[in-house]
């Protein structure tokens, strides 16, 4: 693999990653999130949280093989 394709998937998967945490604090303090007048629930923020989570560990190995 070229070596920017494997900077382009590291750099990604940090990226994935820090959301990934922002989702797991928000979900752990049981914060707030509103957008105009939805709420948007604590439960949307595990779901995030998974996916995220799945993405960054994902682009990581790709960018480590």
């Amino acid at each position: 693999m070229q070596d920017t394709t494997k900077a382009y998937l590291f750099v990604s998967g940090v990226v994935f990653g820090l959301v990934a945490l922002a989702h797991f604090v928000r979900a752990i303090n049981s914060w707030n999130f509103v957008v105009g007048p939805l709420a948007i629930p604590v439960s949307v923020s595990w779901i995030g949280f998974m996916i995220t989570a799945v993405l960054c560990v994902w682009a990581i190995r790709l960018a480590t093989s």
